[in-house]
């Protein structure tokens, strides 16, 4: 006679087949956006690696996205748009490929009962080098040696050390953590930023939002690395005060949003005496960045167009995150608890 236990752990398991059976009948929508001009197909492929038993769809026109979302139980892409939701009878998932979901509209997927998650954790590592990499052109001045080999002009100038520095990281997420990691062993003081310092991080200090915090830290502070999300709290969150209370020599790396910084006030510091170093910025506002804005003539500012988020690699981290929450959904029959988890259904 088998035990209640048993009977109990038989029962689950047959649920579970029959959860996974259900579910290989489900349609997996790849929109046509991506992200980093890279083909969706190879993202459509890098899914259909992992979870063989899914009709895996790409949408390679308007048109066949509008045909195809109302067949969809998973939509992904960067954003989804209005019409689309408008047309997604059977959509119960929407897996974001940005960290970022500023972009996209939360209410609509809570009130549709749609589950959303991003990709955060995907962008770590390879935001993380290009900060540091920001971080070491200013150091060394290598951008003013790019300019010499340029003009074929063998003329020494001086650069600055790292080691001995203060870095101050705003946001201590998977990108934030990330940077820290990579400044081990330069030989740096680091300061964290985030919202609930409570929680600790990996920098030697760690304060939050406070008015006078914050300023003590800027005032020290040599390369401000920003990696925070954009929202309420951090929107022109370093503007002309706080570019006046950093060191003149100091360095602003944003690998956040443009939207973090005010535009205006940091063109004033860059050209300004007794303004800012220099700014290595992946990201700008307004963006993308017109051909013919100033930042682009700054000699100290290091522009490049959102792309530090790109790695080889990032197709495939993304459906790892979407293969493993399909299986949480798989064992449990519900669109909660998962990986990266921005909206959880109604």
């Amino acid at each position: 006679m088998m035990s209640t236990t048993t009977t109990g752990s038989i029962t689950q398991l047959a649920a579970t087949i029959e959860r996974r059976l259900s579910m290989s009948d489900q349609t997996i929508l790849v929109l046509r956006q991506g992200v980093h001009g890279m083909p969706v197909a190879d993202y459509a492929e890098a899914i259909r690696a992992r979870l063989p038993e899914y009709n895996v769809v790409v949408a390679s026109s308007r048109g066949e996205e509008l045909e195809r979302i109302p067949e969809a139980d998973v939509a992904t892409d960067r954003a989804i748009d209005g019409e689309l939701m408008d047309q997604a009878e059977n959509l119960r998932l929407f897996a974001g490929l940005s960290a970022g979901y500023d972009h996209l509209n939360l209410d609509r997927f809570a009130v549709d009962g749609v589950a959303m998650t991003n990709a955060a954790g995907v962008h770590g590592p390879n935001v993380a080098e290009q900060a540091l990499g920001s971080v070491l052109l200013f150091a060394r001045r290598l951008h003013e040696g790019l300019r010499r080999q340029q003009r074929n002009e063998w003329r020494h100038f001086q650069a600055h050390d790292l080691k001995g520095s203060t870095v101050t990281v705003v946001g201590l997420g998977a990108i934030g953590q990330a940077v820290v990691e990579r400044l081990d062993g330069f030989g740096v003081d680091t300061i964290g930023i985030r919202y609930t310092p409570a929680k600790s991080g990996p920098t030697d200090k760690v304060i939050g939002f406070d008015d006078d915090a914050f300023d003590d830290a800027l005032a020290r502070t040599d390369y401000l690395i920003l990696a925070c999300p954009l929202s309420d709290a951090t929107k022109g969150l370093v503007g002309a005060d706080e570019l006046t209370t950093m060191p003149p020599d100091s360095v602003l790396v944003n690998v956040a949003r443009g939207g973090v910084v005010d535009t205006n006030a940091l063109i004033a510091a860059l050209r300004g005496s007794g303004g800012i170093r220099g700014a290595a910025l992946d990201v700008t506002d307004p963006e993308p960045l017109p051909a013919d804005h100033s930042l682009w003539n700054l000699e100290n500012a290091l522009v490049t167009p959102h792309m530090a988020g790109h790695t080889p690699s990032y197709y495939e981290r993304r459906a790892d995150i979407l293969a493993s929450n399909l299986h949480i959904v798989e064992e449990t029959g519900r669109y909660t608890d998962l990986e990266n988890q921005v909206v959880s259904p109604e």
